[in-house]
């Protein structure tokens, strides 16, 4: 007899069962509420663009030469899986010319073709915000707020905001030019995974973690002797600000992100209770030109980005924001002929508590194991006598073996006064269950 195939999960994505799926519904509605009270609208983009979209990240960076899920679709154009959220919202901008400032929100899969670890999948789901048209620096402090509101939210604390600046479009032309010079220079010294990027993207040798390259870029030269008058008072504006709203900050110079589009303000929080290589929880900032880049007029714009992945391994780690309790309140027995369970879970649902029953018409005994490892707090009985009589018999599972007799039609009311009065009761394991 031939086996069959046993198919499993892509390299590089999971299943999200549903207690883990109810955490992430539960974080991104945390951050759509923060987003929501700093006025910015959900925006959904497509999964797939051109191409040619996320070319615009910068053709040195390893997200357009290595890790892009690119394909030819049947119409023959080259399309590609979104491997990040500015560069679609920004087209979208371009596309629809909304007034300005544009403030917007998203969440949704992404994919990027790398080795997976914890915290960093092929396909993963990101949060972001990105506001459009304004170039005032009040501005990166509200987006920079947003993000701190959400990690406060979900009860992060070990958590570390470093910030810095690129100053504008000039200044990051001349002083990656000057960085690639010191590099070329002293190549020999670097670490042999960094001499690749020397040509191509050279400021992401400054945040090399090999101490060999390390020396070699303290020893190059230093951004701020590249920076406009212009350019220093916006990050003034910006430190100001974040001092203001009571936002700790530290200014790390090295900080340069990944993606070629950015300008002035960068940041990152990091998440001192997860491995240094895998901490950062949210990172962003400006990107002048690269809404002219896809095709639109010159229009300022920053935002930022979070792994819902990697919040949740921090939150695991600081042991804060457990998953939401989707277990049933209210488990029906039924041991006639179904109608009634049908019909109660209907009613319980309806007034807004969380009921289920068993299928297939199981005996009593099987009906009770059931309702016990669903965690409910109290089950209804209805047999033979009980649908005789138009009643139920009302159970507190695990507190007691009394139970309640009551009519049908006030059965709706006595579950919530019984739930009203009942703590949380936590899942039994199986051993438990007789």
């Amino acid at each position: 007899m031939t086996k069959k195939n046993t198919f499993q999960t892509p390299i590089g994505t999971r299943d999200v069962e549903p207690a883990d799926a109810a955490r992430w519904q539960a974080l991104i509605s945390a951050f759509q509420n923060e987003a929501e009270l700093a006025g910015y609208g959900l925006l959904h983009t497509p999964i797939f663009e051109d191409l040619g979209v996320f070319r615009r990240l910068g053709e040195g960076t390893d997200v357009v030469t290595k890790e892009m899920y690119d394909f030819v679709d049947k119409g023959g154009r080259t399309m590609a899986l979104r491997p990040e959220g500015t560069a679609a919202v920004c087209r979208s901008f371009v596309q629809h010319r909304p007034p300005t400032p544009w403030k917007v929100w998203y969440h949704g899969p992404f994919f990027r073709y790398e080795s997976p670890q914890a915290g960093r999948q092929r396909q993963f789901s990101q949060l972001g915000i990105e506001a459009i048209g304004s170039a005032d620096p009040d501005v990166d402090v509200e987006i920079i707020a947003v993000a701190a509101k959400v990690l406060e939210a979900v009860g992060l604390k070990r958590v570390l905001l470093l910030i810095n600046t690129m100053g504008d479009a000039d200044t990051r032309v001349a002083y990656t030019a000057a960085v690639r010079d010191h590099l070329k220079a002293n190549i020999t010294e670097l670490d042999a995974s960094d001499r690749v990027r020397v040509d191509d993207h050279p400021l992401r040798v400054l945040d090399s973690k090999h101490m060999s390259s390390r020396d070699v870029t303290t020893r190059g030269p230093q951004l701020r002797d590249f920076l406009s008058a212009a350019a220093i008072s916006h990050f003034e504006r910006v430190q100001t600000g974040l001092g203001a709203l009571g936002i700790a900050f530290a200014i790390e110079p090295r900080l340069v992100r990944g993606l070629d589009y950015y300008t002035h303000t960068l940041f990152e929080f990091q998440a001192s209770a997860l491995d240094g290589a895998q901490n950062t929880l949210c990172g962003g900032g400006r990107y002048d030109g690269l809404v002219e880049e896809l095709g639109g007029p010159d229009t300022p714009g920053i935002g930022f980005a979070m792994g819902i992945e990697r919040m949740l391994l921090a939150c695991d780690a600081e042991r804060t924001y457990p998953a939401p309790d989707i277990r049933p309140q209210v488990w029906v027995i039924d041991v006639t002929d179904g109608t009634s369970a049908r019909d109660l879970t209907h009613q319980l649902r309806a007034s807004g508590h969380r009921a289920d029953r068993s299928f297939d018409g199981r005996s009593m005994r099987s009906q009770m194991k059931a309702a016990d490892r669903s965690g409910a707090v109290v089950a209804l009985i209805v047999g033979d006598s009980e649908l005789a009589d138009g009643t139920v018999a009302v159970r507190r599972l695990r507190e007691s073996a009394d139970q309640a007799i009551i009519a049908r039609t006030d059965v709706v009311a006595h579950v919530a006064q019984v739930l009203a009065e009942s703590p949380a009761i936590s899942t039994p394991k199986d051993e438990d269950i007789q």
